[in-house]
């Protein structure tokens, strides 16, 4: 099989995937569909320099994790600076939900609110069904930690949609100091 045939072969099924997690983490349908495209470039060119007996999945969310984070830091440190008149419609209205995506949106919020190291592992283990090795290569830390980084997500995700469900979310509570 010539090389771009095995490529598109091997590549083309985990797109949707790769689209899924770009979207949840630059949270822009546009962004997320221009990094994928990146990763995809850059999968293309580095293809002959990819490990053989490495898994081709986690090779290619660790592309799209590492030019994720290069794009945020880049835009925290820049920020938006665009006249107004050439911004697309997409980053200035939210689109209308239907209620059964109020949940589920809601849930996403929540997530964005943990700490980027807690919501890029829950990403690639809960949503993109990575193995814990397969996300301790892609996040470039040992396994354990992925283990651990997962449980504190977790648990303070569920914190979260306790304290949302009670209407505390957001607010400072009140303790009584004796």
């Amino acid at each position: 099989m010539p090389l771009s045939e095995e490529m598109i072969t091997h590549v083309q099924p985990l797109i949707p995937a790769l689209r899924r997690y770009a979207h949840a983490m630059l949270r822009h349908r546009d962004d997320a569909d221009d990094l994928v495209q990146d990763v995809l470039e850059r999968a293309i060119g580095g293809w002959h320099n990819r490990r053989k007996g490495a898994s081709l999945r986690s090779w290619l969310f660790t592309i799209l994790h590492n030019l994720a984070l290069d794009r945020l830091r880049r835009l925290a440190r820049r920020g938006i600076t665009a006249p107004l008149d050439d911004v697309s419609e997409v980053h200035l209205a939210t689109p209308a939900f239907q209620e059964q995506g109020v949940e589920a949106r809601d849930v996403l919020a929540l997530i964005a609110l943990l700490p980027a190291d807690q919501r890029s592992v829950l990403l690639l283990v809960a949503v993109e069904d990575l193995s814990y090795a397969e996300a301790a290569a892609v996040l470039d830390v040992p396994q354990g930690t992925v283990m651990s980084r997962l449980a504190r997500a977790r648990e303070r995700l569920r914190r979260m949609m306790e304290e949302q469900a009670q209407g505390r979310i957001g607010k400072p509570t009140l303790r009584i100091v004796p």
